[in-house]
């Protein structure tokens, strides 16, 4: 059986990148060092360009936490396409930082941030689509966003 391209597993998912985001402060969205390319923490984009905005645990349950961490995810391949030009020069997905904005109770951080690492999976497949990860809770995230993610990519040489 012929093996799919990761875009052409991106494109079997019938989801919807959003734009890319431009920085709103002073960084690069994403920068390649040789082999590698990190990504800056990104947050839930919608197609439309507005964010996600509210507080797990407050505004959102658990579920809608991890479907903003999925949409982070596209946000994610929104930039790695516009930097790279597809989402093919991807080798393996390294690692994954995930931060959620939520109550002081909640504790399901790595549950939320699943929502990316599934995504990821899907496109790259689960050996070179699931790297290293962390998952913690915020009291805060920029503009009150649910989830916040960087992450760090291996390219095709």
């Amino acid at each position: 059986m012929d093996k799919r391209t990761p875009e052409e597993n991106f494109a079997a998912l019938n989801l919807a990148l959003p734009p890319a985001p431009s920085p709103l402060g002073v960084y690069k969205p994403g920068l390649q060092m040789g082999e590698l390319y990190y990504v800056s923490g990104h947050g839930p984009v919608q197609t439309n360009g507005q964010l996600i905005i509210g507080r797990i645990g407050e505004a959102f349950t658990m579920e809608e936490g991890k479907e903003a961490a999925q949409q982070v995810g596209l946000t994610i391949l929104a930039t790695l396409k516009a930097q790279l030009g597809s989402l093919d020069r991807v080798k393996r997905v390294v690692k994954v930082l995930g931060m959620v904005n939520c109550t002081s109770d909640f504790e399901r951080h790595p549950y939320i941030i699943n929502g990316c690492s599934e995504l990821f999976a899907k496109v790259w497949g689960e050996e070179m689509g699931i790297g290293v990860r962390s998952a913690v809770g915020m009291g805060t995230l920029p503009d009150n966003i649910p989830v916040e993610i960087e992450a760090l990519f291996e390219l095709h040489q």
